[in-house]
């Protein structure tokens, strides 16, 4: 499986591409800006463009989604929870002090126990709202990696603070969903550097005690 990590934006989101090498199919999460450079990678590795996957509506996260589907014509998953902030992306442009990106239609909604394939590769969708209403978090376990969105960082949690953060259902959705992964699964966070769920039990500070 390829898999390319490619930091984008002002606020330097990990977006990541994932393609198959027998069938070229390939599948993009998270495209928040600099879509010329996703598509560089995605031409370099001579793939087409499947699904566009976001793990939540922050425009970080979901900022060049329409670029990328009207260049792949692929369709758009997205946890329909995460609606409404969807429709603020000029008003969190305005926080950011950055033009409003074009909105984007989501074609497909991604729910709990749905499975997205790339080739033979299975991606299962995980509900991890927190962050936001309708995060959600992708486990490959194939691969044994999991992508985080802004739900969990090396050494830290997504924030809470934003419209429709919520810390105690992050930490539940924490708790669930992503600690009782194997302590090998490497994890890829929204922002930073990656790391795996049995570093983050032991030394992520957030969750001591969550086990």
């Amino acid at each position: 499986m390829i898999h390319e990590i490619l930091p984008v934006g002002m606020l330097q989101c990990n977006c990541s591409v994932f393609g198959d090498e027998q069938s070229r199919e390939a599948m993009v999460v998270d495209p928040g800006d600099d879509i010329a450079r996703v598509l560089e990678i995605v031409a370099k590795h001579r793939l087409t463009v499947k699904a566009i996957v976001i793990t939540h509506a922050h425009i970080d996260h979901i900022g060049g989604a329409q670029k990328l589907k009207q260049a792949t014509g692929a369709p758009v998953y997205m946890n329909v929870n995460d609606t409404e902030l969807q429709k603020m992306l000029d008003v969190q442009a305005a926080w950011l002090g950055m033009r409003p990106p074009e909105p984007v239609t989501i074609d497909v909604p991604a729910r709990e126990g749905d499975r997205l394939l790339v080739g033979a590769t299975e991606f299962h969708v995980l509900d991890t709202p927190g962050h936001t209403p309708g995060s959600i978090s992708l486990w490959i376990p194939s691969e044994q990696k999991l992508i985080a969105g802004d739900t969990l960082f090396r050494d830290s949690i997504g924030r809470t603070d934003l419209p429709g953060g919520d810390g105690r259902q992050l930490l539940q959705s924490i708790h669930d969903k992503l600690l009782p992964l194997a302590d090998e699964t490497v994890v890829i966070p929204g922002h930073g550097e990656n790391t795996t769920i049995g570093r983050e039990k032991q030394f992520n500070y957030f969750l001591q005690g969550l086990g």
